[in-house]
């Protein structure tokens, strides 16, 4: 069964998450991309609490049912910052599954922290080095309905349909209202466009990331937990290259392929990325009491 839970950012702003599995399990937080909620992760929550962790999927700042930044601090240290609150704030370190932005968040976070935030690392899609142009696809679909929305369910379902070509455009829509607020009889993304103004909202030839390549390169460096990249294996944001890059600087670490997968792992192939997943960390499980 799942049930609602909020945490303290680093700003005190709230964030909302979704919690299942059992109380005393080992805790696992689940961060989800930019642009989308923690409602993206298909049946991984459940398949983590039926594998007896206390998972919980929660909401970047900004995205979802958490709180706006009223400065509109979206920078990668604010995220970051978010998961290593959310982190002390558990009973013990958990281990962090983090896709596109929400891995970036999570990398940052344990490679930054002064004591062990994390059991282990789960990095979906994601490396200090990401391809322009698939960072710049990500950017126009995020962008092109941020001011005026969409007028039907049915638009949005199209326009996912486009930027997801390889996956199967679903019959019933009613799932895609959790991504979505209702407003003006309109359909607009259920995050704050505050968080794509600027560096993602500009044109093309002064888009901008909010990747410091070197940042997480030191940060890479010095986690020393265990460490799985997932890989889209239709990706274009996260390249082979890319991926084994990553590799080098966590030498520790380990890469599952994803056939049949884009940028968008979790969605893409559910089934798979739950193995690989819930495999991992079952792998690295750390009982109770034992030194984090």
């Amino acid at each position: 069964m799942t049930a609602g839970a909020w945490f303290g950012g680093r700003d005190g702003n709230r964030l909302a998450a979704d919690a299942a599995g059992p109380a005393d399990g080992p805790p696992v937080v689940l961060l989800h991309g930019g642009g989308q909620t923690r409602h993206s992760w298909g049946t991984t929550l459940t398949a983590l609490a039926d594998a007896g962790w206390r998972a919980y999927s929660l909401d970047l700042r900004g995205h979802g049912e958490s709180e706006w930044a009223p400065d509109g601090d979206y920078t990668l240290d604010a995220f970051a910052g978010d998961v290593a609150a959310v982190a002390e704030a558990l009973d013990r370190p958990p281990a962090l599954v983090g896709a596109s932005l929400g891995g970036l968040a999570a990398l940052a976070a344990a490679g930054g922290a002064t004591e062990r935030l994390a059991t282990s690392l789960v990095l979906v899609d994601v490396a200090p080095r990401i391809e322009a142009a698939g960072r710049d696809r990500i950017a126009t679909f995020m962008t092109e309905h941020m001011d005026h929305g969409f007028a039907s369910l049915e638009e949005v379902a199209d326009a996912i349909a486009r930027y997801n070509p390889h996956r199967p455009r679903p019959r019933d829509l009613s799932g895609l209202q959790k991504n979505l607020r209702r407003r003006d009889g309109r359909w607009y993304w259920h995050w704050d466009p505050q968080f794509v103004r600027g560096g993602l909202g500009a044109p093309d030839e002064t888009r901008t990331s909010m990747i410091d390549t070197r940042q997480l390169e030191a940060a890479a460096r010095r986690v020393d937990v265990p460490v799985l990249v997932v890989r889209g294996r239709m990706s274009d944001l996260l390249s082979e290259e890319g991926a084994r890059e990553l590799l080098e600087l966590v030498p520790h670490g380990e890469m599952v392929s994803v056939a049949g997968a884009g940028h968008m792992v979790a969605g893409d192939r559910n089934d798979l990325f739950n193995d690989a997943v819930v495999g991992f960390l079952d792998r690295h499980r750390r009982p109770p009491g034992s030194p984090s």
